[in-house]
């Protein structure tokens, strides 16, 4: 876990990784529940009984923006701003879902910090994320994201 006092503290780390997150297993229910929330009830997603019959692997896959949703919560295993007031998503510049992320699979994020930015208030964050499917060469997801934090 990589610990800063401050968001200005950040930009001591610009260009190094910042660390990876603990491995955390994409469920059935968590498809499920995305499938919910967002609609999209392909049957890829949701069809077990076909998905075992009709894809490869013979089990159902995560949205690749269920995929992207995660990297809030496995980013607080990576890196901790101690004085901050709040965190902003604010976007991302580049984003691709590069491998298909099976229901059960253990994934986990490496992310490096590649530009630290002066706001009104805080910082503009740029990290480069990685999205890691074990047992798989390639990763799920490679992003680049933007945060603003506050301090």
């Amino acid at each position: 876990m990589t610990e800063v006092e401050t968001p200005a503290d950040m930009d001591a780390l610009v260009g190094r990784p910042l660390g990876s997150s603990e491995w955390l297993t994409v469920t059935q229910e968590m498809i499920d529940r995305f499938a919910d929330a967002t609609g999209d009830h392909q049957w890829i997603h949701v069809d077990r009984a076909r998905a075992a019959q009709e894809m490869p692997g013979g089990r159902t896959i995560a949205h690749g923006y269920l995929t992207l949703s995660l990297l809030p919560r496995l980013a607080q295993d990576i890196y901790r701003i101690r004085s901050r007031t709040r965190g902003i998503n604010y976007g991302s510049n580049k984003v691709r879902f590069t491998h298909p992320v099976p229901a059960g699979a253990r994934v986990r994020l490496h992310m490096t910090l590649t530009a630290s930015e002066a706001i009104e208030g805080g910082r503009r964050l740029v990290a480069a994320n990685t999205v890691e499917i074990e047992g798989e060469a390639r990763p799920a997801l490679v992003a680049e994201t933007i945060a603003l934090v506050f301090g």
